[in-house]
């Protein structure tokens, strides 16, 4: 399965898209919290929490912003990279949870950080998916701006509790975090490849927060995360009364992720036999398993032994777990990695060549 990595993948290069790869990684956490210990802060069934198996997760400390773990992040993959914030020809940003301020552009504000005065900005909001989607936007630009030599891509994290209790929005334990990723054109290893995506917009709703945009800026009187409904109170309420749309619901979630896979794999030329490892959001091994086993994938083979220690970083789950593996030695030079999301609506999957 390990092709020659010195030239780019066939169908890639018939079909003008640019020859880039990952250069660099870096990563913000936020304070390591354990799980068992304070899941009675945030529900008053913490065995509920438990149960989903994750053993920590990252909390960013009061007065720590979004913009400061991408600024963190960003600022150790440059380092990697042996580049300078001056020698970026892109930057994108993907961000996962509430801004921290409205009228605002985070992307431009991380620029503002990093001291760059002219480079082109772009600004994702994608939900869960944008870590793995992302990356066609950075290629695309890449593609149509053949000068451009260095992008770089964050994704960050950062829960506002005020919003959302993080242990009561799915099955996960949300958390803070932030991936950087340099990408160069003519980088040999860690490849894009594809990246396909649709959106059902009939599920657009599900993870709505219903004040705080133009309709309803405010929140009801009285009303705090701690007691508001889960995302799968939401979910039963949409489905009220028609079971078979909701079991049609349920079992869309992860055949549409392996269609998406599919759908990447064809835009590269490869089979589904081919890819070597798939990393799904850090979601609980069963869910990560309905996506991976109809691949031909095993457990072994996913991010289902990172996810405890890490909880979901939203959108940056991917390519932290994409990262983290690599330096581990998971991953070896020409495998084929399918990195896949779902967000609200939405799925995507990205093929990364080693």
């Amino acid at each position: 399965m390990a092709p020659d990595t010195s030239a780019p993948d066939t169908a890639a290069a018939r079909s003008g898209a640019p020859d880039i790869g990952i250069a660099a990684f870096g990563y913000a956490f936020g304070e390591d919290q354990d799980v068992a210990a304070v899941a009675a802060d945030y529900v008053p069934d913490p065995g509920r929490v438990l149960k989903w198996g994750y053993r920590t997760f990252h909390r960013a400390p009061d007065g720590v912003t979004a913009t400061d773990l991408s600024r963190e992040a960003a600022q150790q993959a440059l380092d990697r990279a042996g580049l300078t914030a001056d020698a970026l020809d892109l930057v994108v940003v993907a961000t996962t949870d509430m801004p921290e301020y409205a009228y605002w552009d985070s992307a431009s504000a991380l620029a503002r950080e990093l001291k760059i005065e002219r480079t082109q900005t772009l600004l994702l909001n994608e939900g869960c998916g944008s870590g793995v989607n992302g990356l066609f936007y950075v290629a695309s630009t890449m593609a149509m701006q053949p000068e451009a030599r260095h992008a770089l891509f964050v994704v960050v994290n950062r829960v506002s509790e005020f919003h959302r209790n993080r242990m009561n929005v799915i099955n996960t334990v949300l958390s803070d975090a932030a991936v950087a990723v340099v990408v160069s054109r003519g980088h040999g290893s860690n490849r894009w490849l594809s990246s396909e995506q649709f959106t059902d917009p009939e599920y657009s709703d599900l993870l709505r927060l219903d004040f705080g945009g133009a309709v309803a800026p405010l929140p009801p009187v009285g009303w705090t995360s701690a007691d508001a409904p889960s995302a799968y109170d939401q979910v039963r309420e949409q489905f009220a009364g028609d079971p078979a749309k909701l079991r049609k619901f349920i079992g869309e979630r992860y055949t549409r992720l392996v269609e998406v896979v599919d759908g990447a794999a064809a835009r590269a030329g490869v089979g589904r036999e081919d890819i070597d490892h798939v990393i799904y959001l850090n979601d609980v091994p069963t869910s990560i398993a309905a996506v991976a086993t109809p691949l031909g994938v095993p457990p072994e083979r996913t991010n289902a032994a990172l996810a405890p220690d890490h909880g979901h970083m939203g959108g940056a789950d991917q390519l932290i777990s994409l990262g983290l593996q690599l330096e581990r030695g998971e991953l070896a030079p020409g495998d084929l990695v399918a990195l896949c999301g779902i967000s609200t609506g939405r799925w995507c999957a990205t093929l990364i060549r080693v």
